[in-house]
């Protein structure tokens, strides 16, 4: 949609200034999803280490539908993309 999200690409992964995302931040299918009901937790989805490597059996890669399984998450606007947290992987 033509709008700015982070001032360089690094700010997006590092916590520089101008990290965090003033939105709208759109779907794929055209929804802003830091205002739409249909994203309560406004996570990015990303299943990454804080340095960029793939976080072993916390990616969500095998979830299924309903279970335990867990994924690393970061909540947008929080400035460091890669600052995730484990999230159940049946949480929206």
């Amino acid at each position: 949609q033509g709008q700015l999200l982070a001032k360089s690409w690094s700010s997006l992964f590092e916590g520089q200034s101008g990290a965090t995302t003033r939105g709208p931040i759109y779907s794929f299918n055209g929804r802003n999803i830091l205002t739409d009901p249909l994203w309560p937790r406004r996570l990015a989805w990303h299943g990454s280490t804080p340095r960029g490597g793939r976080a072993r059996r916390r990616d969500c890669q095998g979830w299924r539908g309903s279970g335990t399984d867990e994924g690393m998450a970061t909540p947008l606007g929080q400035g460091r993309l890669l600052a995730g947290h484990r999230h159940n992987c049946s949480t929206p």
